[in-house]
């Protein structure tokens, strides 16, 4: 018959086999790399260029862009006359409410431009627009001299027919992006395009007497 162990010698043994199994649960538990705490696999963290859009463009949205930040231009250089010109209240609040709606506008499309690598169109200088006048609604350099010639009541009606005309080109240049462009922010400007300036439209033949 074997000799029975003293009880000194075998706690030493058992504390020693507690610790291993604690240093290879430890082990287990520190593998958070392939599974998450439940078991199963721990999903991978998503890179920030997953998160971010497409947003597919083409040619056309391309084409809003470079026309509609030029025709924009024009009708702040428009409305920065009538703060000096004009004689109506109606008419030099209508002229800022425009610079303050269209100013942002240009912003936005050339920073999708940017984004696109396309080129920005570039300023021209003093009120020469001549690059761009076959656009619907742009007036020539020679209309924006006389308008800028004028003052009172003269000018509160140049400047409402001339408008008109320049917010019904935006409106064609909209529906043409609507028609056939694919980037979704800017169909959503150009139907604001269409619903901001076809009210504003009304509003101007109203102060012209022909609403």
């Amino acid at each position: 018959m074997k000799p029975i162990r003293p009880l000194a010698h075998r706690v030493p043994l058992v504390a020693a086999t507690a610790v291993c199994a604690l240093a290879l649960a430890a082990c287990g538990s520190n593998n958070s790399g392939s599974h998450s705490g439940d078991g199963s696999p721990a999903k991978p963290a998503a890179s920030p260029s997953a998160r971010v859009p497409s947003g597919g463009h083409n040619a056309a949205d391309v084409a809003f862009a470079k026309g509609m930040i030029p025709h924009h231009r024009q009708a702040v250089e428009m409305a920065d006359l009538a703060a000096t010109r004009a004689s109506s209240p109606q008419v030099k609040e209508f002229a800022d409410k425009i610079k303050k709606a269209q100013a942002p506008e240009i912003r936005t499309l050339s920073g999708w431009l940017s984004a696109w690598h396309e080129p920005v169109p570039a300023e021209m200088p003093g009120m020469d627009h001549s690059a761009h006048s076959s656009m619907p609604g742009m007036k020539g350099m020679e209309e924006m001299a006389a308008l800028g010639k004028k003052s009172g009541k003269d000018f509160d009606r140049s400047f409402l027919e001339m408008m008109v005309g320049h917010h019904r080109g935006a409106v064609k240049m909209a529906g043409t992006e609507q028609d056939k462009g694919a980037f979704g922010r800017a169909k959503t400007l150009a139907a604001d395009i269409i619903r901001t300036q076809s009210a504003e439209i009304a509003r101007m033949n109203e102060l012209l007497g022909k609403g």
